[in-house]
């Protein structure tokens, strides 16, 4: 089967690699679609960051070169033995984390910081840019038959806004600021619309993403290269700033963005994987009493966020931009998304 391989940064191939079988416990997965990350991005472009490179991760036991993907949807095509939480045909997505069930934070359910916490299609395992996949049936969630291949594909990064939210202890009525508005941006705005939020403030300097983040449900969209949008944030206010604060762009301006947009006592949620170490002004927290939540993926979410998807709540599937086959993975996805902002998410059908 083909799948696409991580080498190295800038270096993805798509190659033949063995079509796997599966073991007890295991899912195969005929992938109809796999989203292209921004973490996924994160790593063609200065990784490895996830990806382990000098030795194996200690769950999934590979290194690079690793199948890519973990955004991914399917139709379950064979199962192995002490498999029940699904069957041949079952129409399902993926929730891609490993982690070791056995430490401190596994234990208490909070898997998603588990002491060796990985993702498949990052840290290794057959990721869903390839034909077939093949996971612990823990990681499957079967979907409705109403939800299309395209929004199943959305549940992963869905659930990751999703849980940013909640994590913020963001309340009905709150304002909040989304300072980036790329997918999982604007995934937020959508999420913080449903959970309530009075006034959503969008900070993104690319047009075309400001565009869209008005159609996510965005009241105010400022564009910092042409105001201050510390000021323009706070006379939004009445002079306070947001409640919360969704950084999602992960680069030094940004969180500075965020800091002095939030309220007194006000909440700054950091989403980003940085891929420099970023300065942290303290005492902009420390004379205010703000606080920051720092947000890595998701957990004991998946139902929930499949059914804001499916029930309209939350319309993931607006953010597409683009849908490619498997050997246009390099040039039409990961290169396209490098060099133009009009794309947001892009879908890729490995099957083609």
């Amino acid at each position: 089967m083909r799948a696409a391989l991580w080498y190295n940064r800038k270096d993805i191939r798509v190659e033949q690699i063995p079509e796997p079988s599966v073991e007890s416990d295991e899912v195969k997965i005929k992938v109809s679609y796999c989203g292209i990350c921004g973490s996924d991005l994160h790593e063609y472009l200065a990784g490895p960051i996830f990806i382990p490179v000098e030795k194996p991760h200690p769950i999934s036991e590979d290194k690079a070169p690793i199948v890519m993907g973990h955004e991914y949807a399917g139709e379950v095509v064979a199962i192995g033995e002490g498999v029940t939480t699904v069957k041949v045909g079952d129409r399902v997505c993926v929730e891609p984390i490993y982690n070791c069930g056995t430490c401190a934070s596994c234990l208490k359910g909070h898997y998603n910081v588990c002491e060796q916490l990985g993702f498949i299609g990052l840290s290794g395992g057959l990721g869903g840019f390839s034909e077939y996949s093949v996971v612990p049936q823990k990681m499957v969630h079967k979907i409705p038959d109403s939800m299309t291949w395209e929004q199943a594909a959305l549940v992963e990064p869905t659930a990751v806004a999703v849980h940013a939210v909640r994590q913020s202890e963001m309340k009905i009525g709150d304002s909040i600021a989304v300072i980036g508005t790329g997918p999982i941006g604007l995934l937020v705005i959508q999420a913080a619309k449903a959970a309530g939020a009075s006034q959503i403030i969008a900070v993104e300097v690319s047009s075309e993403r400001r565009g869209i983040a008005i159609q996510a449900g965005a009241h105010l969209v400022i564009d910092p290269t042409e105001v201050d949008a510390v000021q323009e944030i706070k006379n939004y206010t009445n002079g306070l700033g947001v409640d919360v604060a969704f950084e999602v762009a992960g680069i030094d301006v940004t969180i500075h963005t965020a800091i002095q947009s939030t309220k007194a006592e006000g909440n700054v949620v950091n989403i980003s994987i940085w891929e420099k170490p970023a300065t942290i002004p303290v005492n902009h927290f420390i004379l205010t009493e703000r606080k920051m939540t720092s947000i890595i993926a998701y957990r004991n979410i998946f139902p929930q966020v499949i059914h804001l998807i499916a029930n309209g709540q939350i319309q993931a599937e607006s953010l597409i931009t683009k849908k490619i086959t498997l050997n246009q993975i390099v040039e039409e996805g990961f290169e396209a998304l490098t060099k133009s902002k009009k794309q947001i998410k892009i879908l890729v059908d490995p099957s083609q």
